[in-house]
């Protein structure tokens, strides 16, 4: 491995140490809220790694342009129990519309993906599963790191310090 692949992956390593970094808050620390900053910040990491991974080199967000939308339900509604004739001259009708709605489209369109499809070139998407669950992880762990501090007040309400080796001698003391 070279070092221009090395720093061609510089996001890796931001991962990597964010990881350790939290990994190493976790084990290291008896201070129940570096604790959990830490799990935030092994967190972050996982989070930035899966959205990495998501991301496509010129892709683009696969986002429906609201003007398709509109033609889609036009359609579905057009086409319902109708002769032949009115078939005929609805299909007339439609081509126009179509045709409109389409120039209107790639006119919406950001300027990078109107150049792709003028050319010609086929459309590359980025994936947007890992980016939706990722928004879902972060707000699981938003809900953690809420509950997991109220049980950090609770405790500290309890033995009056937040500290874990005091806590566990007060706990021996105790018993």
């Amino acid at each position: 491995m070279n070092w221009q692949m090395g720093v061609g992956l510089y996001n890796y390593w931001v991962v990597i140490f964010l990881m350790m970094t939290g990994f190493y808050l976790v084990i290291a620390r008896g201070n129940l809220i570096k604790v959990i900053v830490g799990l935030n910040i092994f967190q972050t990491s996982v989070t930035l790694l899966y959205v990495t991974m998501g991301k496509v080199r010129g892709g683009t967000a696969p986002i429906i342009p609201p003007q398709l939308a509109t033609l889609k339900e036009h359609l579905s509604e057009t086409g319902a129990d109708m002769g032949v004739e009115d078939a005929v001259e609805s299909v007339d009708a439609l081509q126009t519309e179509t045709a409109e709605l389409v120039d209107e489209t790639v006119e919406a369109l950001p300027l990078s993906v109107r150049e792709v499809i003028e050319s010609g070139q086929e459309v590359i998407y980025s994936h947007p599963l890992p980016s939706v669950l990722m928004l879902t992880a972060i707000v699981v762990g938003v809900a953690t790191t809420a509950v997991a501090l109220a049980l950090v007040v609770r405790i500290r309400e309890a033995y009056g310090t937040v500290e874990e080796d005091e806590i566990l001698n007060m706990d021996r003391q105790a018993s």
